[in-house]
């Protein structure tokens, strides 16, 4: 069955005060639709990193976060989009401990861990989209 948005929220990704505020959006609307504090700090936590690469490493870019529902499921949908350089090879990008930069390489490989559904599409050139699900029973 397909996810159904019933709300739709979101904010522009361009500095730390824009990841901070991310992460209080998504703790926020995760809150109000019930979700355990596990499943909280998951979706804030792989909402945080890849907030932080849409800064860092897409020059910036926008968040969306919508609530939907699956048969008896109700999820938080946030999608992070850039127009930056985009990943050449998705597969390497995913694989744990590869870094494009400085970091330790756990941002898209350790924030696919901590949700239900996690799709990426990139072109070099064109930017990177990131969308991630978190699921709950109702």
């Amino acid at each position: 069955m397909i996810a159904e948005p019933e709300t739709d929220t979101g904010c522009q990704l361009r500095s730390d005060h824009d990841i901070a505020a991310s992460r209080q959006l998504v703790r926020k609307l995760s809150q109000d639709l019930g979700f355990s504090l596990v499943d909280q700090t998951k979706l804030v936590t792989a909402t945080s990193e890849l907030a932080r690469n849409t800064v860092k490493y897409g020059g910036g870019g926008e968040m969306r976060v919508e609530q939907v529902r699956r048969g008896a499921e109700l999820g938080l949908k946030v999608t992070f989009v850039d127009q930056g350089p985009g990943i050449a090879d998705i597969q390497k990008a995913m694989s744990e401990g590869w870094s494009s930069g400085s970091g330790l390489g756990l941002g898209l490989s350790g924030s696919k861990r901590l949700v239900n559904d996690f799709d990426i599409e990139s072109r070099p050139g064109e930017g990177t989209r990131v969308t991630i699900t978190r699921w709950r029973r109702i």
